[in-house]
């Protein structure tokens, strides 16, 4: 009987959106290891991501988007639109193929109860993979107000049928979906957790690349990746009027809505070297990696950036929640800024108080929790491989 599984998401390789390259290094393992048929739906498109560039995997169905053009409202609504074309065309490759379903486009989840979930019995068996929760984000950002009778509609529909799997990136925002898909049931979804930033099939480089200095002894810190809504600009900010570049280097490879500010500011202060990406392959060479996540985005958007700087044997600095999963998971790596207290205060402290030994302590402490991360990530791609030939 023929495998196959049938991926998703807006993002794929060659796209370097870090939601794509999970889903290829997912895909990738399936087809190694397990001989199973994959097949990727997509929208093509080259937005910045802090992913590599990878040469994709599986059979890819790449649809063009309705608009690509700069209008927020018409790319709000070409987003919208596009998850049912996805959804649709993901049921016209296999009749009976299992369905991972991502969280990009938004409301892709809500495209996927809608359509995936409507027969007697439900049509097919699909899996939710949650990257990040919509409609609840529109709430976060300001869109739409959270009592406003359209949100209550998309938000019921999106959680009126539940997958037949949940993958979900920590155990927090596990049980908060739990709790939303059966919120008057004590029936328990089968759930898998998979932290996302984790690439299983990563290797990292041994020569130091041009922006790390050999012998200068001083400390690396970086933030690399999106810096968008969900995001505490002025936790990075506050951090560059506080560092010390005769202590200190600081590198910047952002994008996003709120990068070019940030940036612009940078610019007035030495120590700090500013890229364009800094390759996955390299973030061994970076000792502290900057992370934020507002408290009002704790648990719809989890950070990869933290996940991936653990992987790559890096220490963190989180200014978040407690709650959050990145926290919940990382702590033993990492120091946490509260955003309650006056951030500029808590940043000078840490930097006038670490020393090479704390350092080297959350080093240590990251390459134990990566070794447990490798071992998640393995039980996880098992657990659904294990889900596809069930239903096979």
């Amino acid at each position: 009987m023929s495998r196959k599984v049938i991926i998703v998401n807006r993002h794929y390789p060659p796209n370097p959106g870090i939601t794509g390259e999970s889903a290829w290094d997912l895909a990738k393992y399936l087809i190694e290891k397990h001989q199973i048929e994959v097949h990727i739906v997509n929208i093509e498109g080259s937005d910045d991501g802090g992913g590599a560039k990878r040469e994709p995997v599986g059979k890819l169905h790449t649809l063009q988007t309705i608009y690509d053009g700069k209008s927020k409202i018409l790319k709000q609504l070409a987003g919208f639109l596009d998850g049912f074309l996805l959804i649709r065309k993901a049921k016209s490759i296999d009749k009976k193929a299992t369905i991972i379903v991502m969280t990009s486009p938004p409301l892709l989840p809500f495209w996927a109860s809608m359509l995936l979930s409507n027969g007697t019995p439900p049509e097919r068996k699909w899996a939710l993979w949650s990257m990040d929760l919509f409609p609840e984000a529109f709430v976060a950002i300001g869109m739409i107000a959270e009592k406003s009778a359209v949100y209550q509609w998309f938000l019921k529909k999106t959680y009126q049928n539940s997958p037949n799997k949940l993958i979900a990136l920590g155990r927090k925002q596990a049980e908060v979906l739990e709790e939303k898909y059966f919120s008057k049931s004590t029936n328990k979804l089968d759930t898998t957790v998979l932290p996302c930033g984790v690439i299983f099939h990563q290797t990292y480089e041994s020569q130091f690349p041009a922006w790390r200095g050999m012998a200068d002894n001083k400390t690396y810190f970086g933030y690399c990746g999106n810096l968008n809504d969900a995001h505490n600009e002025s936790f990075l900010i506050e951090f560059i009027k506080a560092f010390n570049p005769e202590k200190h280097h600081l590198v910047l490879a952002l994008y996003g809505k709120k990068a070019q500010s940030v940036l612009e500011f940078a610019k007035n202060y030495e120590g700090i070297t500013i890229l364009s990406n800094v390759p996955r392959s390299q973030l061994n060479f970076l000792d502290v990696h900057l992370v934020s996540l507002l408290t009002k985005y704790t648990h719809l958007m989890i950070p990869s950036k933290a996940v991936s700087a653990v992987a790559a044997g890096g220490a963190i600095l989180f200014c978040g929640s407690q709650e959050s999963d990145n926290w919940d998971m990382l702590q033993e790596a990492a120091w946490l800024i509260r955003e309650d207290a006056d951030l500029g205060e808590q940043i000078r402290e840490y930097l006038g108080n670490l020393t090479n030994e704390d350092l080297a302590i959350k080093k240590q402490n990251a390459q134990k929790l990566n070794k447990d991360l490798q071992q998640n990530v393995l039980k996880a791609y098992e657990e659904i491989a294990d889900f596809i030939k069930q239903v096979s």
